[in-house]
């Protein structure tokens, strides 16, 4: 999927997140938050100036979020998104008011909604984990100006085509066709099972 697909997913499937930033002694603190739109390479929120979360915010301008859709662990899909906010203004209130109409609810008048701002998550990594699918199904995305990093488990020439790692692979996500040997980043877990099994020190994390 395209970068907009999972940030649409994350609106429109799941909509409420875990949202975690740091506060002024460097621990984590969550709070759930809707996403309210979305864009090409943008997600958009609110909240209440007043706010503990507002103030983490505007002193960190980062965030992670994970969002999650499932009835159990083995139906489920989660995309988790680590990036960069920065403060809008009220300006796009009322558009996001439009598509959020039980925001009317909780802020009913105009007077009310002095209190909100709208943040733009705009640049940031994301990771997209679907346990539905067999095996798991992993992919990730970026938007913004911030690169991809290549993470995960990969096997060097060092391979010796010996087979250890194929028995303690949980999803058999290995091809063999070749020497070295190649894991199959969309279907990994990073277990590291493969890593510690190895006699020829073959496989590297990075």
């Amino acid at each position: 999927m395209e970068t907009k697909e999972y940030l649409k997913y994350i609106v429109e499937e799941i909509h409420t997140t875990i949202v975690a930033t740091v506060d002024d002694e460097g621990l984590p603190v969550t709070a759930a938050i809707d996403m309210m739109d979305y864009d090409n390479d943008s997600l958009y929120f609110l909240t209440a100036k007043g706010k503990g979360f507002y103030d983490r915010l505007t002193k960190r301008q980062f965030l992670a979020l994970t969002a999650m859709k499932g009835e159990d662990t083995m139906s489920s899909i989660a995309v988790s998104i680590r990036g960069k906010v920065r403060d809008l203004g009220h300006d796009k209130i009322p558009e996001l008011f439009k598509k959020n109409p039980y925001m009317h609810q909780i802020y009913p008048t105009e007077e009310s909604m002095k209190a909100l701002t709208v943040f733009q998550i705009y640049e940031g990594t994301g990771e997209w984990f679907d346990l539905s699918k067999k095996p798991i199904e992993r992919a990730s995305f970026n938007f913004g100006k911030v690169e991809i990093k290549r993470e995960g488990y990969f096997v060097t020439d060092n391979c010796i085509g010996c087979g250890s790692c194929l028995s303690v692979c949980p999803q058999s996500c290995i091809i063999t066709t070749g020497i070295p040997y190649v894991i199959e980043q969309e279907h990994c877990l990073h277990c590291g099972n493969c890593l510690n099994t190895c006699p020829a020190g073959a496989v590297v994390r990075r």
